[in-house]
């Protein structure tokens, strides 16, 4: 495969008309320029120019290259050019990971500033329901950068974004419901809205449960945070849920003792500055109510 220095060589020298002169517009030696000169003739297998008394001109398969070597130099150019103006904020394409429950409250609004900062950025977003799912996304190369709790492994680069509380959502007229929190084990005798066995609060909750000795009782089972309290509002139990994921409408209690999670952005890229401006701006911003 000729490289594009050689192409570059052949396209000076026909410029100029002469290996010197040539040489001399790329600011490089005659005997380097020459050595480029064969060593793409030597991939063709035949000679690109001829040797006058004075001067050089191009054979037959010269003339024949000429053109899409100069098209190779300009798209190498625009190639240059192109990423030089992405890295510079001028658009490319960044492709978002994010925990479901995190989107509208976390994400949208972190994406709304930076679109209007960065207009010419494509965005492309893939939701999980679960943080190795995210973790998953990242390390194959789906996603440059992903938002969501800590998974259980992860062997990249992460950064904190801050600290979600978990709250309750209690149906009016519950027994509970005049209680100002509460705890893992006031939920021992009571139904709760749980998570489908996918979404990763299905096993951290349980093991938050067992931490205090208690054995959650599902009544129903959803994928989705937001599901989860609509349905605790609805009188099917209480549900557990992240405070990202409440309606401000919504009424929730917090639990006692007071319960967070983490956030984290991982990255996939972890020198590109394209993934790591977006980051930066989701970690300026941290987490609404959170800590």
């Amino acid at each position: 495969m000729p490289t594009l220095r050689a192409l570059e060589c052949l396209v000076a020298v026909l410029d100029t008309g002469s290996v010197t002169e040539g040489a001399a517009a790329l600011h490089m030696s005659q005997p380097a320029l020459s050595h480029q000169l064969a060593a793409l003739e030597r991939e063709i297998g035949a000679p690109v120019v001829e040797r006058l008394p004075r001067g050089v001109r191009a054979t037959v398969v010269g003339r024949a290259i000429a053109e899409d070597a100069r098209t190779a130099l300009a798209a190498a150019d625009r190639v240059v050019g192109r990423g030089r103006a992405v890295a510079r904020g001028g658009g490319g394409e960044l492709r978002l990971a994010c925990a479901e429950s995190l989107t509208a409250t976390l994400l949208a609004p972190v994406l709304r500033e930076h679109l209007r900062r960065v207009p010419l950025l494509r965005v492309s977003l893939t939701e999980a329901a679960s943080a190795d799912r995210l973790a998953e996304l990242v390390d194959s190369g789906v996603a440059d950068l992903a938002v969501g709790p800590r998974p259980t492994r992860w062997p990249g680069r992460s950064e904190t974004v801050g600290a979600e509380e978990i709250r309750a959502v209690v149906p009016d007229r519950h027994p509970l419901a005049d209680r100002a929190d509460l705890s893992f084990a006031d939920l021992a005798d009571h139904p709760v809205v749980h998570y489908h066995r996918d979404n990763g609060l299905a096993g951290w909750l349980d093991a938050e449960a067992a931490r205090h000795d208690v054995v959650l009782r599902p009544v129903v089972r959803t994928r989705q945070a937001t599901t989860a309290a609509r349905l605790a509002e609805a009188g099917l139990g209480v549900a557990i849920v992240p405070a990202t994921a409440l309606d401000p409408a919504f009424s929730s209690k917090p639990l006692r003792p007071r319960l967070f999670r983490n956030l984290v952005c991982l990255f996939g890229a972890t020198g590109d500055p394209v993934v790591r401006d977006f980051a930066d701006a989701v970690i300026g911003r941290g987490v609404p109510g959170g800590r």
